[in-house]
């Protein structure tokens, strides 16, 4: 009788482990998440706190950026909807990345947050940042492009998400965390 080795669980370390390649290659996208995670939440708190930018008109408020770009957007008529209630508008964004940020530093719903932020930086892209010439000067297109990583792969370590999906697998095996339920 001949026995097969499986080599989808051979490791050249005696004690099992990884190398820092495979290390480096399972928490390759935790930088990205951690410096969008934390930008997005400080973008949302430097707007809430900012007492000239959430106001209708006067400088560095929202309703003056909405209408210094208009003419200038890829879709007027989104930043015309914003000025409906540019102050609404300025809340809606505010909130948005301070919720983006949270969802993406503790990895909840991570998948959903790196979604927000991607139309969040789409749309800004589209409206404040469209006329900058050369296109690599705005920089709402290297965030969405930033996004795409972690809609496609989610916060799968170091995340609420991961220890959710942890504590699922353990129900459905049965393993109740030792109290014989």
């Amino acid at each position: 009788m001949t026995h097969g080795m499986r080599t989808d669980t051979h490791s050249s370390y005696p004690d099992g482990g990884t190398g820092w390649r495979d290390n480096a290659t399972r928490y390759a996208l935790l930088p990205l998440r951690i410096f969008l995670g934390v930008t997005f939440v400080y973008a949302g708190l430097d707007k809430l706190t900012d007492s000239a930018f959430l106001k209708d008109s006067g400088s560095g408020s929202v309703g003056d950026l909405m209408r210094t770009v208009r003419d200038s957007s890829a879709i007027p008529a989104l930043v015309d909807l914003s000025l409906k209630n540019p102050v609404g508008f300025g809340y809606a964004i505010a909130f948005g990345e301070l919720a983006v940020g949270i969802g993406t530093l503790i990895g909840l719903l991570a998948r959903l947050a790196a979604l927000g932020g991607a139309l969040i930086s789409l749309s800004l892209w589209l409206t404040v940042s469209w006329a900058a010439d050369p296109y690599y000067y705005g920089n709402d297109l290297v965030y969405l492009m930033a996004w795409i990583p972690l809609i496609l792969a989610g916060a799968p370590l170091l995340s609420l998400d991961a220890a959710l999906r942890g504590r699922r697998r353990r129900r459905r095996a049965g393993d109740y965390g030792g109290y014989g339920y």
